[in-house]
């Protein structure tokens, strides 16, 4: 038996939708210790980890391992119907044919529940090694989201130059260029506020932005993302929940054709 309550709906609501478009199906591992996604997408170029750790919720139990295959889109009209501050459970019997959600409203006594039928979703778990990158980025999520958006009309693709001086973001399209220049800084009062560089090695990579306006879907989940690179190897981008647990995007880098 699953048995997972959140105190309010909204966590479930911003993870689904930061992830919702960049898969359509996918398989929620439920262990007694919370819940894992692992799904890559139809190009096979962004792979998207979730943890949800036991203390995100308010009341969890899962006495044997369990397999939510679900449908995304059809979950994310489900998880809309509740209210943000609704309390909302996740159940599943042992090996389920579907899952119910349960809404409850705290102000009125009021309980609505939905079902929905599971599927079955052929993946495999992979085991994702600790790599060791050449530089670490830490910022604020909303400032990076804001670049990818600006940047995002004028190419299809976002250059990132990394020095121990400065972080350029950079595109170039038909229509014309874009850049824009952050330096490492310090903000006391509001460390979220803050960046920071740990450089092992410069690095000069590019991302497809397509995938990067998928990435920002995730801002409202932490007010700050990690952004680790390495050359030729996929970077991570990476969400932490402030109740436990992330929300983690590995993309590809392009590369050139002469590569």
């Amino acid at each position: 038996m699953l048995e997972g309550k959140f105190e309010e709906a909204t966590l479930l609501k911003k993870i689904v939708e930061a992830i919702k478009d960049c898969v359509k199906l996918c398989n929620f591992n439920c262990t007694e210790h919370g819940l894992t996604v692992q799904a890559v997408d139809d190009s096979r170029v962004l792979l998207v980890s979730l943890l949800v750790g036991q203390s995100a919720f308010s009341e969890y139990r899962c006495d044997r391992d369990i397999t939510l295959g679900i449908d995304l889109e059809s979950f994310s009209k489900i998880i809309k119907c509740g209210n943000n501050e609704d309390y909302v459970t996740l159940l599943a019997e042992d090996k389920p044919d579907a899952v119910l959600t349960v809404f409850e409203d705290k102000k009125k006594d009021r309980i609505s529940e939905y079902s929905l039928k599971l599927m079955d979703i052929d993946s495999e778990f992979l085991k994702i090694d600790d790599m060791e990158y050449d530089c670490v980025v830490t910022m604020p999520s909303q400032e990076f989201a804001k670049i990818v958006r600006d940047l995002k009309n004028l190419s299809e693709s976002l250059n990132i130059v990394v020095t121990k001086e400065s972080v350029k973001f950079s595109s170039e399209g038909e229509s014309g260029s874009g850049s824009v220049v952050l330096k490492p800084y310090t903000d006391m009062d509001k460390p979220e506020d803050s960046l920071s560089v740990n450089l092992e090695s410069p690095v000069d990579l590019t991302f497809g932005l397509k995938y990067l306006g998928d990435i920002i879907k995730a801002t409202n989940l932490s007010g700050t993302i990690t952004i680790k690179l390495a050359d030729k190897t996929p970077a991570l981008f990476e969400y932490k929940l402030d109740v436990g647990g992330y929300l983690r995007f590995y993309l590809a880098p392009k590369f050139d054709e002469d590569d």
